[in-house]
């Protein structure tokens, strides 16, 4: 009698360290795509800023009034970076491409989120650590920053907003360079461009999104969590064959890692927050069994479409695990903690 193959298996790897030391030591051409969502500088996930943050204190985080019943989530106050804040940021985003290039196999797309006050600064680094630009994804969502009126003055300048409300969030596109032709890198790598939605629509720069689903905050209650539908959308366009490793450098709570997990693909996650770490082995399992449609997205003609998961792509893979990893970078695979 003949019997199934078993069922692939899909892992998940989750580092507790500093990503930049871990990828110092990071095999070559190992990584496939990278989506990830940084802490700008480190200043807001600087140690002292996030116990004022735990302690709903506020530090370089605003943590906003209830407003008409509905309780905003805490947001980095970008507009107080001084100079030498920015001139930090920048050279962070140029250390850090720079460990991130070797690891990284030739073609591979980097997406990482930003925000319209900052993404140049992030482009100008990465660009510098040997980067292509290769574009901007506008994530088009409706939140509740800015817009406010002068602080203390709200009375006498009714009709003033201090800066626009924010309608979109930017997430500027990086791509290690080719080897050879685009069809010769796909051929050996599997990457150089982005997969379309549907084979007669291309990829495009701008995509409907939601904020963040209330379910999902439960599940993990992190200050910058994005929605599944939108890192799902990111993560089928950054490996276009379908296949490859993909890494989240700036882990959190695991939310990149879990919609790798829902759409059958390797990933590996670093975070350098023991309290996030521990959050992020709970959530990714909860966050990659939610059943969600794939994001909005324009096509050529304008008109709004939209891609779902096919039957031959399960929503969650059962066979599915996930190793987290407290050794040294240093000794990658090995002294690893099962947790789940």
């Amino acid at each position: 009698m003949a019997t199934e193959p078993a069922p692939e298996t899909i892992w998940c790897e989750l580092y507790l360290a500093d990503c930049r030391e871990w990828l110092k030591n990071r095999e070559a051409n190992s990584v496939h795509a990278v989506v990830t969502d940084p802490p700008y500088g480190m200043l807001e996930y600087s140690q002292p800023h996030l116990q004022k943050l735990r302690a709903g204190k506020g530090g370089v985080w605003r943590i906003p009034p209830s407003i008409g019943g509905s309780k905003r989530q805490p947001l980095p106050r970008f507009t107080v970076l001084t100079p030498r804040d920015t001139a930090a940021l920048f050279k962070f985003f140029v250390e850090w491409g720079r460990v991130l290039y070797p690891a990284l196999v030739p073609g591979a797309h980097v997406f990482v989120a930003s925000s319209p006050l900052l993404s140049h600064l992030v482009s100008r680094a990465m660009v510098r650590s040997g980067f292509e630009k290769r574009g901007e994804i506008v994530r088009l969502v409706r939140t509740l920053r800015g817009g406010d009126r002068p602080k203390g003055a709200e009375a006498e300048f009714t009709d003033v907003s201090a800066m626009p409300r924010s309608c979109w969030e930017p997430w500027p596109i990086f791509r290690k360079p080719l080897e050879g032709t685009l069809a010769e890198n796909l051929r050996k790598w599997g990457t150089g461009g982005l997969r379309r939605p549907k084979s007669d629509v291309p990829f495009t720069d701008v995509i409907f999104s939601r904020r963040t689903p209330r379910h999902e905050k439960q599940i993990a209650p992190h200050p910058s969590l994005k929605p599944q539908h939108f890192l799902r959308t990111l993560i089928t366009a950054a490996l276009p064959l379908g296949r490859g490793t993909l890494l989240d450098p700036f882990a959190g709570s695991g939310s990149t890692l879990a919609a790798c997990q829902a759409l059958g693909h390797d990933a590996i996650g670093v975070e350098s927050d023991l309290d996030y770490v521990q959050m992020a082995v709970s959530a990714i399992p909860k966050l990659a069994a939610l059943k969600t449609e794939m994001n909005y997205f324009v096509n050529s003609s304008g008109a709004d479409g939209q891609h779902t998961q096919g039957p031959d792509k399960p929503d969650s893979p059962p066979a599915s695990q996930y190793r987290i990893c407290e050794s040294k970078p240093s000794l990658y695979g090995v002294n690893l903690h099962v947790a789940r």
